[in-house]
């Protein structure tokens, strides 16, 4: 399988099939597992092999599947599926730290993970200290011989900066520090953070993984040592393991991802180019642009892909951003990103609302501001509604 390209692995990497010989992934919807002796039974439970299952909490065929796909795609030595994107956050950050360990984060970052940061692991006595994740001076300076984890989202939600994985892991490695990284803006089709340094990798799978509103699902990629003797233990005793029928959307969505994401990009780059400098808007935010402020590192560490998502400044604040939203009629109002359907959120007052007007200020998120999550319509349908909307936003 390693000699297979994308689409190929995409396909039938990771499959299992039953004395059947079925062609599409069977699901295993069983919670549990017989033996034919109880030596047997005590034999597994000393030492599972590759193809041996005892609990659903433990593993699964299904699940075993997906997570065999989805490390071949990211060049990952392993992977450990998870029951939601926000499940894979928690797991891999709360395995590897403990009372008295130092983390620095990037202080852009989802409503929920400033959660586990600020008031879960600072509750259980994690020293977490925040930084501006463009800036690798200030990672220098936060970093400490003592620090355990370094955190960020490779691209921020919802204003679309991008974080230089190499640089911080270089900063990360110096003192022995584990990369984690949460991957979803840049997508594993665009993704090569196992090669720029990082050392974990969270995917929420309910993105672009299912990328057709189906189902949650998350997983957390890295090598094998770390997945199965530090994340999997605390995974299945703490119990957020993907659900068998979760992990079998999953692999259907896999084996179009690669064709949908690129599409979807696609889509995006001429929405953004037609946009740029639209007289109802203070802003276009999107990587692929020349005018994004990292355009260079762009290219370096996406190959150029600006990805899915866009956020624009609507003109008028709160108010105008809002006629925006309403006036859409392709594009549905939600709070998912990475689906055939294009999706628009207003940040300030859902997925970020948590935040303190000053915490918004710092990170840019305005009452303006409009993420636009570019699904599979047409493109030109696309541009046809956002532009009358815009009209229908002015004053």
């Amino acid at each position: 399988m390693s000699d297979w390209n994308t689409r190929t692995k995409l396909v039938h990497g990771g499959t299992r099939r039953s004395q059947y010989n079925e062609v599409s992934e069977a699901i295993f919807l069983t919670q549990g597992f017989v033996y034919e002796t109880a030596a047997q039974a005590e034999a597994r439970f000393v030492e599972a092999g590759p193809d041996e299952f005892i609990y659903a909490r433990y593993g699964n065929p299904t699940v075993a599947m997906f997570e065999d796909r989805i490390a071949a795609l990211e060049g990952a030595e392993d992977a450990f599926a998870t029951a939601s994107g926000m499940a894979a956050v928690n797991g891999a950050l709360c395995s590897l730290l403990k009372a008295g360990d130092h983390v620095v984060a990037a202080r852009a970052l989802f409503g929920s993970c400033l959660y586990i940061l600020e008031n879960v692991l600072r509750g259980f006595g994690v020293e977490v200290s925040f930084v501006d994740g463009t800036d690798l001076e200030q990672w220098r300076a936060a970093v400490r011989e003592d620090t355990s984890v370094v955190f960020f989202e490779s691209m921020s939600n919802p204003t679309l900066e991008l974080i230089d994985i190499e640089g911080v892991a270089e900063i990360a490695h110096e003192v022995g520090a584990t990369v984690v990284v949460d991957n979803v803006f840049s997508t594993p089709v665009f993704s090569r953070a196992v090669a720029q340094g990082a050392d974990v990798i969270i995917y929420s799978a309910t993105k672009h993984i299912d990328g057709q509103g189906r189902t949650l699902g998350g997983v957390v990629l890295g090598r094998r040592e770390y997945i199965r003797t530090v994340l999997e233990p605390y995974m299945k005793h703490t119990g957020g393991s993907l659900s068998p029928f979760n992990a079998w959307v999953m692999l259907k969505g896999m084996e179009t991802i690669d064709l949908r994401v690129r599409a979807q990009t696609e889509s995006a780059q001429a929405i953004a180019e037609a946009l740029e400098g639209h007289d109802a808007l203070a802003r276009v935010r999107y990587p692929g642009l020349k005018s994004h402020p990292q355009s260079a590192l762009v290219a370096r560490q996406l190959g150029g892909k600006g990805g899915t998502v866009m956020s624009l400044e609507v003109k008028g604040g709160k108010e105008a951003a809002f006629r925006f939203l309403d006036a859409l009629q392709v594009v549905v109002i939600s709070n998912n990103l990475g689906d055939a359907k294009s999706i628009a959120t207003h940040p300030a007052t859902t997925t970020h609302q948590r935040l303190s007007d000053g915490q918004k200020e710092l990170l840019g998120i305005t009452p303006g501001l409009v993420r636009l999550s570019v699904g599979l319509e047409d493109a030109g349908d696309l541009l046809n509604d956002i532009q009358r909307a815009l009209e229908a936003a002015r004053d």
